[in-house]
């Protein structure tokens, strides 16, 4: 009985030390915690004994709430979590859900997430007619900025990262969000944004040239258009070059990473068995 016991005893200590982190999923917009179930059952089934939490938070038209409100919402919720898990965990976020969780870790540099994985997110803004059709159908792209910088546009999620290459000047003037997370603008907040990014252990960045919405794709791994409208990659811009938000800090210690997956329309990356398989859950220890 004596040796049962013991034995029990170090297999529940082995299974405290050697079990996967908990993963916090982020739905995208429009959407809710039912479009990140195969995400969720995929890590179960690979992974057992992971604790998935799914939020259903601002799903569906709340999702097109002001991205402060929902970063202040959320953060709290994660924040209760990763209290009750002290060894850390894992977030992911797909489309503007990325976005927005990248957002929490920033506002809340407290937290004690391990990995952040963004899954086709407008990391460094969103312009295209894709996207905008989604929401706004009768919106179009080049007076977009009218409506977006504005205060009425303001307090739409979208509004918040439109960042039409053609109205720079308005967008740092009226936009109240993105410039600042991406540390375009100097606040209060600009050291503790980083600091919130530089105390992750991976970043993982994963988008591709056939996403189709996220406009340009390479926003969902922190590039951009420049001049003429071409794009610029990540290492050749500013956010990078001067290390704005530590992503240099991290590519340079080995813990950025980013990946590039052709063939993948936007709508099915949430959706994916491959993808799950083999570009999320390697990062899910």
């Amino acid at each position: 009985m004596k040796l049962i016991f013991t034995l029990h005893v170090i297999f529940s200590y082995l299974f405290i030390v050697y079990a996967y982190k908990p993963v916090f999923l982020m739905h995208g917009i429009m959407t809710g915690s039912l479009s990140m179930d195969l995400i969720k059952t995929r890590i179960e089934e690979k992974h057992p004994g992971t604790i998935v939490y799914n939020t259903d938070r601002f799903g569906g038209w709340s999702s097109l709430e002001n991205m402060w409100y929902q970063t202040q919402e959320i953060g709290k919720d994660l924040l209760n979590i990763t209290k009750q898990h002290p060894d850390g965990i894992h977030v992911l976020g797909y489309s503007q859900g990325a976005l927005l969780a990248r957002t929490i870790l920033q506002t809340f540099p407290e937290h004690n997430v391990h990995n952040f994985i963004s899954l086709s997110g407008p990391q460094a803004g969103q312009y295209g007619t894709n996207f905008l059709h989604l929401i706004f159908p009768d919106l179009a792209l080049k007076s977009a900025f009218e409506l977006f910088y504005s205060r009425v546009g303001q307090h739409t999620s979208v509004g918040n990262y439109w960042n039409d290459p053609y109205h720079q000047s308005l967008y740092m003037e009226y936009s109240q969000y993105l410039p600042f997370v991406n540390n375009e603008i100097k606040s209060n907040s600009s050291s503790s944004f980083k600091g919130g990014i530089v105390k992750l252990n991976q970043m993982i960045l994963i988008g591709g040239p056939d996403d189709n919405v996220i406009t340009p794709w390479e926003s969902s791994q922190f590039g951009y258009y420049g001049v003429n409208n071409t794009v610029v990659n990540l290492i050749d811009r500013d956010i990078y070059k001067d290390d704005l938000i530590g992503l240099k800090t991290l590519d340079d210690a080995g813990k950025l990473k980013m990946i590039t997956v052709p063939g993948v329309d936007h709508f099915m990356w949430h959706l994916n068995v491959s993808i799950v398989d083999n570009f999320i859950l390697p990062y899910l220890d």
